[in-house]
């Protein structure tokens, strides 16, 4: 296979769209491409839309640990004081752990008093969210629709980040 790197260090986004792009149409189909560090849901999504495999990135993680959770809806930044009273689930279209047995409320609490549970919770759901992309896409591919799966994030990532 082929690794991807030396992309996502700070080029505009239509520039490492343009030398990926370049670059995949060179590469043989029938070997895995591996992009290294690229990582939001969206970047993803166009990248396997372009003909990448996999992907590696700490953004997940990262993202948890500073009170970023991705959704079906976008990104939700758990300090923000509109969800104190909120007692839905952080994703109803969500099956993880953290959306099963946590409200928003209680999430944000953890994160706003520093408790450590907080980040981890964090980082099982946005694992889990990153995990049903990637299944959404390869399903995508497999029934031909891939363009339109790909379309679907772009609406929820395109636009500014929810609060």
């Amino acid at each position: 296979g082929y690794a991807i790197g030396g992309l996502a260090v700070g080029e505009p986004q239509a520039e490492r769209d343009r030398v990926l792009w370049r670059l995949l149409v060179e590469m043989p189909a029938d070997r895995p491409r591996y992009l290294m560090g690229v990582g939001t849901p969206l970047d993803i999504a166009e990248a396997v839309l372009a003909g990448v495999d996999m992907f590696d990135c700490v953004m997940p993680t990262r993202h948890a640990r500073n009170g970023h959770l991705f959704t079906s809806r976008g990104v939700v930044k758990i300090r923000n004081s509109r969800y104190t009273s909120d007692s839905t689930a952080l994703d109803p279209d969500c099956s993880c752990y953290t959306c099963r047995h946590y409200s928003l409320a209680y999430l944000r609490h953890l994160e706003k008093c520093g408790e450590m549970l907080g980040p981890r919770l964090a980082t099982i759901h946005n694992l889990h969210y990153y995990q049903r992309v990637m299944r959404d896409l390869r399903r995508g591919i497999d029934a031909g629709d891939l363009e339109t799966r790909v379309a679907a994030i772009r609406d929820c990532f395109a636009a500014p980040a929810s609060a």
